[in-house]
């Protein structure tokens, strides 16, 4: 089945516009107005459309190989704005600050921490070593419902890796301006995350060869799940 029928654009271009959007924190008009630079003249409303259309389906199939992730898990959540009402974006990061799974939620209770809880432990099949969060009471009720056996460590500081990982949610999220449901957050930010991991590598603890060589496998993966290869366009 041809992915892209009854769109007036190619693919490359596609595919180049959603991944713009999503590895780097830039709005639809600003992506809108590269595009341009390079003489390929769309609406930013077009390509908020292939976002909506493409993205879940490009990570569906990153997730495929993408592969385990590491087996510690940091915890954190924060404030986070929904049309104008403040709720909470709970993450879950490895020991090398791959996003593993986000949850956004109306409380910060026992019950969303529960529901986080389960729905990672469901997404990552492989038992974590430890688990690392914050002092918050309803980490460790949801853990003691669970009947979880995983260290659970609270120490201070300890989870600094998981409060930074927020960084780039706010950096995007003041190009967005704010999001208009809970619905709407929890996808893009799923969806973010994983592509984010995709691109980003530990790039000050690889020599330049190797962080070039996992670069270019990460270029061909997109390709691929994108059916697309690597956009060129001439200056």
């Amino acid at each position: 089945m041809n992915t892209y029928k009854r769109f007036r654009y190619p693919h490359q271009i596609i595919s180049h516009a959603i991944w713009l959007y999503h590895r780097f924190a830039l709005s639809f008009r600003d992506v809108e107005e590269i595009l341009a630079c390079r003489g390929i003249v769309v609406s930013y409303e077009s390509i908020r459309q292939w976002c909506l259309k493409f993205t879940a389906t490009f990570v569906k199939s990153l997730k495929k190989k993408q592969g385990a992730l590491g087996d510690e898990w940091y915890l954190d959540e924060v404030f986070i704005k929904i049309n104008g009402k403040l709720r909470y974006l709970w993450r879950a990061v490895d020991q090398d600050g791959n996003e593993l799974d986000v949850l956004v939620t109306n409380k910060r209770d026992k019950k969303a921490a529960l529901k986080f809880f389960k729905k990672l432990f469901k997404n990552h099949r492989q038992q974590p070593r430890k688990i690392i969060t914050d002092k918050l009471a309803s980490y460790k009720a949801a853990l003691r419902d669970l009947g979880s056996k995983t260290p659970h460590i609270t120490e201070q500081y300890k989870n600094n890796i998981a409060e930074v990982s927020h960084q780039k949610t706010r950096q995007q999220q003041r190009q967005m301006r704010q999001f208009k449901s809970i619905a709407q957050a929890q996808r893009f930010l799923a969806n973010h995350g994983v592509i984010n991991n995709h691109f980003r590598q530990q790039r000050h603890l690889l020599k330049a060869r190797h962080y070039r060589e996992i670069r270019d496998r990460a270029f061909e993966q997109w390709s691929q799940v994108t059916c697309v290869k690597n956009l060129v366009i001439n200056n």
